[in-house]
């Protein structure tokens, strides 16, 4: 696949660019800063800022589906409005562009804990992550009233960490998985595993759904 991919240097966003040309598909990499991403074979860099979406648009034209990793930075005192603002190009820019798949990663805090509460609603919900979840969860609801795309959002499990790729992984829906009495946990490169897996053989077109081991 021609894979246009939002985010490629953050956390989550690097982790899918191995996944995918490991896997041999062709990455699109839109960056504001061209010279954060070396040459890889199947790799093109193109300039674009993710908060402008007549830049988008011109950038994943063309392309069999774009994945958004963006985030503006946790440590960003302006998070909330910055990945609105970005993630509301995204879109834009996607439908500008003409195509439909989209496959966009957000947070856990928007998942269900009980019947009508949402993690990032809850008092142990960590403050210095709840800007970014809070915006996380606005942009979904935006995602889903979206009837032209053929959307994916995903949510990964309530802790996401760094660590080796094993290729396995539960699926969820919209409450978190759990390990137990404990949170679920996934490696950043197993959550990337997922994200490839779903573009490769989509089963959640236009729905939200986790993964954890």
């Amino acid at each position: 696949m021609n894979i246009a991919l939002i985010g490629a240097t953050g956390f989550v966003g690097s982790a899918v660019l191995q996944e995918l040309l490991q896997r041999g598909h062709r990455v699109t990499a839109l960056a504001r800063n061209p010279a954060k991403l070396a040459p890889r074979e199947g790799l093109t860099v193109r300039e674009a800022d993710a908060q402008d979406a007549a830049q988008v648009a011109r950038a994943v034209a063309g392309h069999d589906a774009v994945v958004s990793a963006y985030n503006p930075g946790w440590d960003n005192p302006r998070i909330h409005d910055e990945f609105l603002r970005g993630t509301r190009a995204i879109i834009d820019g996607t439908k500008q562009a003409g195509l439909r798949r989209i496959l966009v990663v957000g947070g856990a805090g928007s998942l269900f804990v009980a019947p009508g509460v949402q993690l990032v609603d809850t008092p142990q919900f960590p403050a210095e992550w709840k800007q970014g979840a809070l915006a996380a969860r606005e942009a979904l609801n935006w995602i889903r009233a979206e009837d032209t795309l053929d959307w994916t959002f995903l949510s990964p499990a309530i802790l996401l960490q760094p660590g080796e790729r094993t290729g396995q992984y539960r699926l969820g829906t919209e409450s978190p998985l759990m390990a137990g009495e404990q949170p679920g946990t996934i490696s950043v490169a197993d959550l990337a595993v997922a994200i490839v897996d779903e573009l490769q053989t989509p089963r959640h077109v236009r729905q939200r759904f986790t993964v954890a081991y």
